[in-house]
């Protein structure tokens, strides 16, 4: 377990409470595995939703690496206990589809794959991907333009959002320009400071509003030195 209770709060208190009736999307990225974005923004979201009077949303938008709703559900002295599995979608709407389509006559649509679980008395609200409901040969994409985030802050205080390192995946790229704002999550010791300048660079030029770093001072466990981000992958 990691208590990032005093920094959390720093952070809370440098970006401030959403102005107005609708909420905010704030997406959580790194440019390695290991630096620890889950973490921060799990803990995050547990902080924003103890003071928050409307529910606050962890979206785990890593789509091939789903672990949020499985870790809070190993933590309940912290979390508390879970409440009943629920649609994750107000409208319908998602941020993500499957290719290819199921041929099957019973398909549903991509919706019934994203679910969500209330915790701490239905403040806080995690989403789950269910892969084990994806066919073999289907792949996950994420839709670079799709409602859910304007329609879920529309029902929160605020959307935080997990995404895949940019080492592995340039999702944190497609959903730049969707988001309200980015936080970059540095780990100490881990990688060189020109790939952290690409992935700013590249979430700028996508349209993307950095509003602070993170600086994880827990050291990641990893076999090797990481090398130098020469460009973004794709998904």
């Amino acid at each position: 377990m990691v208590d990032l209770t005093k920094e959390m709060a720093d952070l809370m208190s440098a970006l401030g409470r959403p102005q107005g009736a609708q909420g905010r999307t704030l997406m959580f990225v790194s440019a390695y595995d290991g630096e620890g974005v889950s973490t921060v923004a799990r803990e995050y979201a547990r902080c924003e939703a103890a003071f928050s009077k409307r529910p606050v949303w962890l979206v785990d938008a890593d789509v091939r690496r789903q672990g949020q709703l499985d870790t809070i559900l190993t933590e309940e002295a912290r979390f508390g206990p879970p409440g009943p599995v629920s649609r994750a979608t107000p409208d319908g709407s998602v941020f993500f589809t499957l290719t290819p389509k199921s041929r099957s006559e019973q398909a549903q649509s991509d919706a019934h794959l994203l679910i969500a679980r209330p915790f701490l008395d239905k403040r806080l609200w995690v989403t789950r991907l269910r892969d084990d409901k994806i066919e073999q040969g289907q792949r996950v994409k994420l839709i670079a333009e799709t409602p859910y985030w304007q329609v879920l802050k529309q029902h929160a205080q605020t959307v935080i959002i997990d995404v895949a390192a940019f080492e592995r995946a340039d999702h944190a790229v497609h959903l730049a320009a969707q988001v309200d704002g980015i936080v970059m999550v540095v780990a100490e010791g881990q990688g060189d400071i020109n790939s952290r300048v690409a992935l700013k660079t590249a979430l700028e030029q996508a349209g993307g509003r950095i509003l602070g770093l993170v600086y994880n001072r827990a050291r990641a466990t990893i076999g090797s030195p990481r090398r130098p981000l020469r460009k973004a992958p794709h998904a």
